[in-house]
């Protein structure tokens, strides 16, 4: 019996940690902007805001230069790739080995001529 009221201490702990002060995480705003990439992976200039992560800018370049390196293995090149997300959208322009990549706020793309709005 004595051991019952530390026990139910540590159930409460772990309720309460979890579920009834949840932790807040800030929001991410998703960029908007571009930057471009060498053959190597090297960021050589960016016009994205300094709060965005860099590792996340790494990340993408990483993943368009292997799109493009296995477009060119299989004898197709790259010119364009054209990924969109929920509330993203990413450009990548193949230049010479490396690429320019430009990223949008999904919201803030025109919707096509004659396509319906939801409203």
């Amino acid at each position: 019996m004595g051991n019952s009221g530390a026990q139910c201490s540590r159930t409460m702990g772990f309720v309460t940690q979890f579920f009834i002060k949840p932790r807040k995480t800030e929001l991410v705003e998703f960029p908007k902007g571009s930057f471009t990439v060498d053959g190597r992976g090297k960021i050589l200039t960016s016009t994205l805001p300094r709060k965005f992560v860099t590792q996340h800018v790494q990340a993408i370049a990483t993943a368009v230069l292997a799109a493009q390196k296995a477009a060119r293995q299989n004898h197709s090149p790259l010119n364009e790739l054209v990924v969109c997300f929920a509330g993203l959208k990413l450009v990548a322009r193949d230049m010479r080995g490396g690429a320019i990549v430009f990223l949008e706020r999904q919201s803030e793309i025109a919707p096509p001529p004659g396509a319906a709005r939801a409203g």
